[in-house]
C-alpha cells in the first residue's frame, strides 16, 4: 500500500500527530475539519453559520488540492456540539453539494478541540 500525503496551505496545518488529508489509491481521506482561519490558526469568533461555512472552505481547499471537488465526496461526517445546529449544517450544506449527495453522518459530541461548535471530516473517491 501507497499512501500520499495531502497538504495544503489554504486549509489550517495540522495541529497534533495527523495529516491534512492520506491518499490511497483513488481514496482520500480527510482529517477533521474545525472553523480555524488557515492563516492564522485562530478559532472564527463568528456565528455557527459563519464557523460551518468555514469548515467546508477548509474541507474545500483540501479536497481541491487532492484533485477533486466537493462531487468527489462520498462519505460526510459531522459533530457537533450541539444538535440543534444541524438544520443550519444542512442550510449551509446545501449551497456546496449538489445531488446525488454523499453518504453521511451527523454526530452529537459533548466537546470539540479548541472548544468549537462543529468538526468535518470526509472521504472522497477521485
Amino acid at each position: 500500500m501507497k499512501k500520499e500525503i495531502i497538504s495544503t496551505d489554504k486549509a489550517p496545518q495540522a495541529i497534533g500527530t495527523y495529516s491534512q488529508a492520506v491518499k490511497v489509491n483513488n481514496t482520500v481521506y480527510i482529517s477533521g475539519q474545525i472553523p480555524l482561519i488557515p492563516e492564522t490558526m485562530e478559532v472564527l469568533d463568528g456565528s455557527v453559520e459563519e464557523q460551518i461555512h468555514l469548515v467546508f472552505k477548509n474541507l474545500q481547499a483540501i479536497i481541491t488540492t487532492a484533485g477533486g471537488t466537493f462531487d468527489n465526496v462520498v462519505k460526510l461526517n459531522i459533530f457537533l456540539t450541539d444538535l440543534s445546529n444541524f438544520p443550519t449544517v444542512n442550510q449551509v450544506m446545501a449551497q456546496y453539494f449538489t445531488e446525488p449527495y454523499p453518504a453521511r453522518a451527523a454526530i452529537g459530541v459533548n466537546e470539540l478541540p479548541k472548544a468549537v461548535a462543529v468538526e468535518m471530516d470526509a472521504i472522497l473517491e477521485l
